[in-house]
């Protein structure tokens, strides 16, 4: 079976919020057609403690977007963004929700950050997203979201070392740096993902 991954759409991710990803919000509808073309629609969501460690405002001195450590890892540090239970780390309202079986919450320990929806940064702790997709068959999974070069990229490098079959559908994720997502989307291809567009996974079927 196949599934689709709904990455990090987020009210933080979108124009207006936080830490906005130019068009993220372009990703919603594109997100929203692709949900019936699958057996199994599974959502994660960037959901941070006040003061997570991945914060600049938590660095005194620090700046965002500037490069750091956090326990022994690099870090960059980023504006407070999807903090539990506040507006920014909702869905986006236009998100078609009615499909989505399940949602992966990570990001959730202070002391280090999580980009990709199966491990934390650092491969400590599991998600346990891998387990919940092979208990229900998943062999194939099809990642849409935000933020390509991130969070979106990590969780498709998981998801190949899990053994999955991994495709991302282009059209339905934006990068937070054009140059970032070059990168990640070359060393994606070498690993062996699959890339593809909306319009083809609905053809397909």
């Amino acid at each position: 079976m196949k599934a689709l991954l709904l990455i990090d759409i987020q009210n933080d991710f979108v124009p207006g919020g936080a830490l906005a990803v130019t068009n993220g919000d372009a990703v919603v509808p594109l997100a929203n057609q692709l949900q019936p073309y699958f057996g199994l629609v599974v959502a994660t969501q960037d959901w941070h403690p006040a003061g997570h460690g991945s914060f600049a405002s938590s660095h005194p001195g620090r700046q965002p977007f500037e490069q750091g450590e956090l326990h022994g890892l690099p870090q960059t540090l980023w504006p407070d963004h999807c903090v539990q239970g506040t507006p920014g780390a909702g869905f986006v309202a236009g998100l078609d929700q009615h499909r989505i079986e399940a949602i992966f919450r990570k990001g959730t320990n202070s002391a280090i950050d999580s980009y990709s929806g199966f491990f934390d940064n650092g491969h400590r702790k599991s998600t346990g997203l891998a387990d919940y997709l092979r208990g229900r068959g998943v062999t194939a999974v099809y990642l849409a979201g935000l933020a390509a070069d991130f969070c979106v990229y990590f969780s498709a490098l998981d998801a190949l070392q899990e053994g999955f079959t991994v495709f991302l559908v282009e059209d339905a994720t934006r990068a937070i740096s054009a140059e970032g997502y070059k990168q990640a989307r070359i060393d994606l291809a070498q690993r062996g993902a699959q890339f593809v567009t909306t319009a083809g996974v609905v053809v397909d079927g």
